[in-house]
């Protein structure tokens, strides 16, 4: 599924992707149906048939080329170049084979809109259709198609100056959130850094101090030594201890980082997410919020992988049970059933997470998806059915 759906201002990585785009853009050139009949049925001679049809697919191919790169890049002179190609197509086309052939110069407005910063469409789709309207005057009868094209003309470019400038700006932002994120990366790493040098710091000046007077004593003061090293032992393994809690402090997961990371990582996927806000964590101890969090991470990547879902449901509700007040997480999607019936290594491993926390953990194929649903305790009050 994420092999054919792309984002807004993304391009396509792959030929399904570059396929799926050219069939979007390309859905509009069923209006081209008047020249293609005109062709067809218009009276008109083998050569000028020839001609008409190389024109016309010329025409189009130097159109899809403009649109497809619908907000990227600013060689604004080589635009331009090109739509001057289209127009004096659009404008070869209409006099030579007649007012059927008047429609091209909706596309000509279309790709200015399209393919140029508004600063210069503003002039360029006026201009357009100005051109429009002269060629109508001059083609027998055209002006009887104006009235049917120029509204379109001007309506479809200026659309297109606001569809690019959509593009441009979702290119930014996901630039953007990029760049925040690589930022919070390196914080943290500068974070860690400075918990194991305030950590390791002293104590590997302790140990070599000390490993420095245990091999002064040992010729004379064997005893004194052997304490030093008893010393050194004690302080290493403290430290040891201490790097280990900063570590698996710095590991652990939070369910609100979980969330947002679910619904950023569903929504490249193509998956329509149903998210929770901010959660309420009062009373739920840190390692059942952490299995809580592992457990929506697990759920989360079967769905992005395996699933081949269309729509994914996350709910957080605290409920009460004959056990006590709980925190429970449901992950629902209509894909292919996930993990199927049987217990995978990801959901064993939540099994024996959630259990450690006091938890429990249920999943299973549903009709038409998967579903699991993991249950935590908590220390503070629960309302039935109430979302956390």
């Amino acid at each position: 599924m994420s092999g054919v759906g792309f984002g807004i201002g993304q391009r396509p990585v792959n030929r399904r992707q570059q396929v799926v785009k050219s069939l979007w853009t390309g859905i509009w050139l069923v209006y081209l149906g008047a020249p293609v009949s005109d062709l067809l049925h218009g009276g008109h001679s083998t050569g000028v048939r020839i001609l008409g049809w190389l024109g016309l697919a010329a025409f189009v191919a130097w159109y899809m080329v403009l649109v497809f790169r619908t907000g990227r890049g600013e060689r604004n002179g080589l635009v331009l170049g090109s739509l001057g190609v289209l127009a004096a197509q659009s404008t070869l086309l209409a006099l030579t084979l007649g007012r059927e052939w008047l429609v091209l110069f909706v596309y000509v407005s279309i790709a200015s809109g399209a393919a140029l910063p508004l600063r210069m469409a503003r002039w360029t789709i006026p201009g357009a259709c100005t051109l429009l309207t002269a060629v109508a005057f001059a083609v027998p009868d055209g002006h009887s198609y104006l009235a049917g094209l120029l509204i379109p003309a001007l309506l479809g470019g200026f659309a297109m100056t606001g569809v690019r400038e959509l593009v441009r700006t979702t290119i930014a932002l996901r630039e953007a959130r990029a760049t925040v994120a690589q930022l919070a990366a390196n914080e943290e790493r500068l974070r860690l850094a400075r918990d194991l040098h305030d950590l390791l710091g002293h104590s590997l000046s302790l140990i070599t101090l000390k490993s420095e007077l245990a091999g002064r004593m040992l010729p004379a003061r064997p005893d004194e030594a052997a304490q030093q090293v008893a010393d050194i032992e004690q302080v290493s393994r403290q430290a040891l201890v201490d790097v280990r809690e900063a570590v698996t402090g710095y590991r652990r997961p939070r369910l609100h980082g979980e969330l947002a990371g679910a619904r950023v990582a569903l929504t490249e996927a193509g998956v329509t997410a149903a998210l929770p806000g901010e959660p309420d964590l009062d009373g739920v101890p840190e390692e059942s919020e952490s299995a809580l969090a592992w457990a929506l991470r697990e759920a989360v990547t079967n769905v992005v992988r395996h699933s081949g879902a269309r729509r994914c449901t996350v709910e957080l509700l605290r409920r009460q049970t004959l056990d006590g007040p709980v925190l429970e997480l449901t992950v629902e999607d209509n894909g292919s059933g996930g993990e199927g019936t049987g217990q995978g290594n990801g959901l064993a491993g939540l099994t024996e997470r959630l259990t450690k926390a006091g938890g429990t953990l249920e999943a299973g194929p549903l009709k038409s998806g998967f579903r699991l649903v993991a249950r935590v305790p908590t220390a503070g009050p629960a309302d039935v059915g109430s979302p956390a």
